[in-house]
């Protein structure tokens, strides 16, 4: 099984790539392979085009950190993610936001969307570690303001944002390769002063739950190819 673990900075996995090339792993079973996106949505969609064209994956495993709208999730936390929504392309009129689908730009059910949403289907069989399915939302401009902050939550009822979580989605499920998107939680969403945030925390989480998914997925072969 070949499978790609991508992230779009080198430090967000750096600790899972040293660690692991220390790890026996069969190369006639799995097969791994570390792959860099770039930040944004423009920059990941190119890259994953081009990384599934060249390895042919298996399976893609998207790991990073991403900021949260609820409080009711803890800083540091890793959840997966089980649908996207493409939150910054459309037109902000006063206090309302209008996405793609609202203007009339796409439709609902196109590949590679489903009912407006770019939807991970087999994340119940490759969600090994149980790990808590959240909804996120992907933008290429962090958010700050409050205004913007109630209108996407009142819209999509997010519970993490990413700068290239859709861009998985969307290459993948075009491409018809499995996926599955990790991320530790970092920040709060609108809060600026990164005192407050737990970016170490959250990386060191992010990488103990990666290897401990690959280390799963080694003896889970079967299932997850069925």
């Amino acid at each position: 099984m070949k499978v790609v673990i991508t992230s779009a900075t080198e430090g967000e996995i750096v600790s899972t790539t040293r660690d692991l090339s220390k790890v026996y792993i069969d190369q006639n079973i799995l097969e791994l392979t570390f792959h860099q996106s770039g930040v944004g949505m423009l920059s990941s969609a190119v890259s994953f085009t081009q990384m599934i064209e060249n390895h042919k994956p298996d399976l893609v495993i998207q790991a990073g950190i991403g900021g949260c709208f609820s409080e009711t999730f803890n800083l540091g936390e890793v959840v997966t993610v089980k649908e996207e929504h493409l939150a910054d392309m459309g037109v902000e009129e006063g206090t309302g936001w209008m996405d793609i689908f609202d203007l009339n730009l796409e439709y609902a059910n196109r590949l590679p969307f489903e009912n407006k949403k770019l939807t991970n289907t087999h994340l119940e069989k490759l969600n090994l570690l149980r790990l808590p399915q959240v909804t996120a939302i992907t933008i290429n401009e962090i958010t700050t303001r409050k205004q913007r902050v109630e209108q996407l939550a009142a819209k999509y009822h997010p519970v993490i944002e990413s700068m290239e979580g859709a861009s998985l989605h969307y290459v993948c499920r075009d491409f018809g390769v499995l996926f599955i998107q990790i991320r530790a939680i970092s920040n709060y969403i609108g809060e600026r002063n990164k005192s407050n945030w737990k970016l170490k925390e959250a990386i060191k989480n992010l990488n103990d739950v990666l290897a401990s998914y690959i280390h799963q997925l080694h003896s889970n072969l079967k299932n997850v190819l069925q």
